[in-house]
């Protein structure tokens, strides 16, 4: 019971830490949005931060973190501190020196990586330019950044989970910066944008020093030391690369698709996924990272029961949470970006643009979260295999649904041709989802507790309680650009309030209660 308590507790420090990321996440895209505006450059940037980015999710929050706490969990339970300590040690030095070549050769050969992943940039010499220019300055951020990955991982399998989810603030805190103090200095201010990523990267490798030293876990580069522990993290990486980052993979090529659509296209699918991934990573990136070494721990000790039981937990959790969520960026979309995105630069075209590919985006919510959870569950068995023939399903499916409804949107003249981009990459979510949750059930012991047809009809319950309210009250789309900035965002508080509030009291009206989320 108190280790119960335990994981909620660490459940509930990361969902803070990261809440308070994301508030200045907000603020940073807001803030780059408002003076940068979403223009051919800004596309540019974020196509070259997209890249790092996206090797970041890919190698470090991804393939090597559930590698590498798998085994260094085993490691803890099973062999000596000094055992321990070689592991750490050999694996960063390993690490180290594949990060420095990949950050070199990224460097060098930056405009054909601006071909591969934007080719529709190659019409436009100028953006197409500017793109390969500020790669070359992001790069490097995947190798601090990766290096920071496996600080947090050896944090997280000792329980500390405050500082990994707190790290980066700083990179929203840095591009802030950029952009009000250092973008006024360039002729063209968006390369500002760059620099604070590489400045991003190092400050965050740095904060998680002296957390390390205090665990007597620092590690000191090494070539050899604990060889068979590597070796193993590297099999169960290998096809953890792809089967951990789909849904990257899925928005990446989006990116590419997106490359060929209109000026902006690139930016209103940006700031779309970046609200979408608030309760993401909130709620599902927080639980996963949360339940990884305590599944890990629980297979290492052939805990069947428990580890079923952590499992469900986190399932119902996510949907508790996540089917709400969805609906409420759905039909918040527009004065979400009217009230907290829509000054200065960002106009109100940009406005009903992005809007599109918000709420196609939150359909695709409820899966995101579930994949996040289920994917624990193989990799703390040391199964990566099994995901990675999930998710090449589910990008195959995601690629012919980009083109389908691609084709659809133009052929029928609908408006926001990226948003069937987004809406592809949501129903490829739910095929993962789906896939992941049914292998797990047909491959090992895992099942679901009676109970759960009820729970889940009183969650659609209330979420729709509180759909149907909200559409009878909210304002015009119109009417929220007549109110200052202030009443804006106070009126948009009030309705996210209204909302939760009407959640919780159908969700009692209907009889699910607190002890029902709690880990028993």
């Amino acid at each position: 019971m108190a280790e119960n308590r335990a994981l909620f507790k660490s459940t509930a420090v990361i969902s803070l830490m990261t809440f308070f990321s994301r508030i200045f996440g907000y603020i940073r895209d807001a803030v780059i949005f408002i003076f940068l505006g979403a223009t051919g450059s800004t596309d540019a940037f974020f196509v070259a931060f997209r890249i790092p980015n996206f090797l970041r999710r890919l190698f470090a929050e991804g393939a090597f973190s559930q590698a590498f706490v798998p085994v260094l969990s085993e490691y803890k339970e099973k062999h000596s501190e000094q055992e321990l300590k070689n592991l750490v040690n050999h694996v960063s030095g390993v690490l180290g020196l594949i990060l420095l070549f990949i950050t070199i050769l990224g460097v060098l050969i930056a405009p054909l990586l601006i071909y591969v992943f934007a080719p529709g940039f190659a019409d436009e010499p100028q953006r197409f330019d500017l793109a390969g220019q500020m790669l070359r300055i992001t790069f490097p951020y995947i190798l601090f950044i990766s290096l920071t990955a496996l600080a947090a991982g050896i944090l997280n399998t000792f329980n500390q989970f405050a500082v990994p989810a707190f790290t980066p603030t700083f990179l929203n805190l840095s591009l802030i910066a950029a952009t009000l103090w250092l973008a006024p200095m360039f002729e063209q201010p968006v390369i500002a944008l760059a620099w604070g990523v590489f400045i991003a990267g190092v400050v965050q490798l740095l904060f998680q020093i002296p957390f390390l030293h205090r665990l007597g876990l620092l590690p000191k580069f090494s070539l050899h030391g604990a060889s068979e522990g590597v070796r193993k993290i590297g099999r169960l990486m290998l096809p953890a690369i792809f089967g951990s980052s789909v849904v990257q993979i899925n928005i990446i090529i989006n990116t590419i698709i997106a490359s060929f659509l209109i000026a902006g296209s690139i930016s209103w699918l940006y700031i779309s996924d970046r609200f979408v991934e608030l309760p993401l990573a909130i709620f599902g990136i927080a639980t996963a990272t949360v339940i990884l070494p305590r599944l890990s721990r629980q297979f290492v000790n052939q805990s069947t029961s428990d580890f079923n039981q952590t499992l469900e937990w986190a399932l119902k959790l996510s949907i508790f949470i996540a089917l709400p969520s969805a609906v409420g960026l759905i039909i918040l979309a527009k004065p979400i970006l009217t009230s907290l995105i829509q000054y200065r630069e960002f106009t109100l075209h940009d406005t009903n643009m992005a809007s599109l590919s918000l709420m196609t985006y939150a359909l695709g919510l409820p899966a995101f979260i579930l994949i996040k959870v289920l994917a624990p569950g193989f990799y703390s068995r040391q199964d990566t295999k099994t995901p990675v023939k999930i998710g090449i399903i589910a990008m195959f499916c995601n690629l012919i649904l980009n083109l389908l409804f691609l084709w659809l949107w133009i052929n029928y003249e609908l408006p926001g041709p990226h948003a069937a981009l987004a809406l592809a990459t949501s129903i490829a979510a739910y095929i993962n989802a789906s896939l992941l949750f049914t292998t797990l059930v047909k491959t090992t012991e895992f099942s679901l507790n009676a109970g759960w047809s009820k729970y889940f009809a009183q969650i659609v319950f209330a979420s729709t309680v509180m759909l149907i309210v909200l559409l009878q009250v909210l304002p015009a789309p119109l009417q929220w650009l007549e109110w200052t900035v202030f009443w804006r965002i106070a009126i948009l508080l009030g309705f996210m309030l209204l909302g939760t509030v009407l959640y919780i009291v159908a969700l009692a009206i209907v009889g699910i209660r607190k002890k029902d989320l709690v880990l028993q």
